[in-house]
Order: C-alpha cells, then sequence, then structure tokens
C-alpha cells in the first residue's frame, strides 16, 4: 500500500511540474504595407512585382522575399518572419520592383526601415526607372 501512495504522490507531483514547463513560442514579426508609385500608368499585362525584407547595411542581403504577377498597383504585401531570426543589430528595410518581360520599369530608390525603428507597416513608393535604362 504505501508502494502505490508513493507512486500515486510521485504522479501527481509530476502531472504540476509538466504544467509549470509550458512554454509558448515567441510570435513572429510580421511586417506588411503596400507597394505602389505615383504615375498615373497602366502596367503592362504580364508585369510581375518583387517586394523584399532586406538588411540595410549589408548590400544584396535579402531576409525574406515574394514575387508574383500583378495587374494593377499598389500592392498590399505581408511578411511573417520567426521572431528568433530577427536582431536587434540589423537595420531592416523593404524594396520593391516590378518587371515586364525581364526589364525593370519600376523600383525603389529611397529606403523603407521597419522593425527596428519601431515600425513594422510602411508603404513603399516605386519610381518608374529612366526610359534610357529600358533600351539596354
Amino acid at each position: 500500500m504505501r508502494m502505490f501512495i508513493r507512486s500515486l504522490m510521485v504522479i501527481v507531483s509530476l502531472s504540476f511540474l509538466s504544467a509549470c514547463v509550458t512554454v509558448q513560442p515567441p510570435k513572429p514579426v510580421v511586417i506588411n504595407g503596400a507597394a505602389g508609385y505615383l504615375e498615373r500608368i497602366a502596367l503592362p499585362q504580364g508585369s510581375q512585382i518583387t517586394i523584399a525584407v532586406i538588411d540595410l547595411d549589408t548590400p544584396g542581403a535579402i531576409i525574406a522575399q515574394k514575387t508574383f504577377n500583378i495587374a494593377r498597383a499598389p500592392v498590399p504585401f505581408k511578411f511573417l518572419l520567426p521572431a528568433d531570426t530577427i536582431s536587434d543589430k540589423i537595420h531592416y528595410g523593404v524594396v520593391a520592383m516590378i518587371e515586364y518581360q525581364g526589364r525593370v520599369i519600376f523600383q525603389t530608390y529611397d529606403r523603407y526601415p521597419v522593425v527596428n525603428n519601431g515600425k513594422y507597416t510602411t508603404e513603399v513608393i516605386m519610381k518608374a526607372v529612366p526610359y534610357k535604362q529600358l533600351q539596354r
């Protein structure tokens, strides 16, 4: 009987401990907004947009990226990044470009910082690529 009571007490104690060990995974970092341009120009059919979260201090460092077909702008976007992949030492930003038949026709020229400045929503404004660059 003593053995049974001891076993029962151990099981009850362990059940209380297991309830205390529950760990909630950290919530993802959500970056969202819209990417567009100010010119009143319709996009040609077959245009694609690429929107990326980048490290503003490291050229070519892409944290997350999405590319898809679009018919018009502005284009809403949303990135869900695991919290453990975000560093307070990195300056994050959002960039975008629109391509048609393999050529960039609109792109960002300005910096759109997010995350470490307390902003998680941004409006990204692209500008038309000069015509001379399109002829290459």
